[in-house]
């Protein structure tokens, strides 16, 4: 319903390819007033990597807008169509084409929620010599991630996965931490109090594991709040988490 409401209200570009995948696309949401550059939300969605898509992610996109910054959701190859490996490069790909397409924007900021925190945390590991730009990343919100993917290959999650121990390494970002360049963004790590103790767990250690590397961390323990209206509540102003964010995304 939220995303029904920024759809009307807003200026927008809704299922725009990025690539030829059937997940491949993007619902742009542009300031209302645009001017030459702009910051821009990238939000990833959760849902385990099997389920939700960028058409239930545009909740949090009209006071954004309303502030000049351009909000974008990003769609992906959701299991068990889509490989873990497909999704994470899905994920950068995608900012490459933002890139490339729109010139004007000033600083790019990922947002993502769960599994889209996972998503999140690998693009900021990854080999950008590979790619034929270099996204500006100024900042990256993780709200209530998975950081380390072993942990669920012998659960009811892994069954549309159907990720081994190789495929889980190699897409868990607790194992891909790099040390921060001098360019490197400010992250913030977000927990709700009532998340599960694993998904506590991981947030501490991979703010941990990213402060060790020399990133800027900061690690939010968001109380009366539990993994779901952690991120529905960003809609509302008066959210500790939308204050925040505010603080780290210009015109948030």
């Amino acid at each position: 319903a939220g995303t029904e409401r920024a759809r009307a209200a807003t200026h927008s570009s809704l299922h725009v390819p990025y690539g030829n995948g059937d997940g491949e696309k993007l619902d742009i949401y542009f300031p209302a007033d645009p001017s030459e550059t702009f910051p821009v939300l990238v939000y990833i969605h959760g849902g385990y990597w099997q389920c939700l898509s960028k058409d239930d992610s545009g909740f949090a996109a009209p006071p954004l807008v309303s502030r000049g910054v351009a909000v974008v959701a990003v769609g992906y190859d959701i299991a068990p169509k889509g490989h873990m490996d497909t999704m994470v490069l899905q994920v950068r790909r995608s900012l490459v084409f933002l890139v490339e397409r729109y010139p004007g924007i000033r600083g790019i900021y990922l947002c993502g929620h769960s599994a889209g925190a996972h998503l999140a945390a690998m693009v900021l590991s990854t080999d950008w010599t590979e790619f034929p730009v270099v996204p500006d990343i100024k900042g990256a919100v993780l709200v209530s991630g998975i950081y380390d993917l072993e942990p669920i290959l012998h659960t009811y999650v892994n069954d549309a996965l159907n990720m081994n121990r190789e495929v889980a390494q190699r897409n868990s970002p607790m194992r891909h931490v790099t040390p921060a360049v001098p360019a490197a963004c400010e992250v913030l790590v977000a927990v709700a109090q009532h998340d599960s103790p694993e998904f506590r767990r991981q947030s501490q250690e991979y703010s941990q594991a990213l402060r060790a590397a020399g990133w800027s961390v900061s690690l939010l323990d968001l109380a009366g709040v539990d993994h779901f209206d952690i991120i529905e509540k960003l809609s509302e102003d008066s959210y500790v988490l939308t204050q925040v964010g505010r603080r780290a995304v210009p015109g948030w």
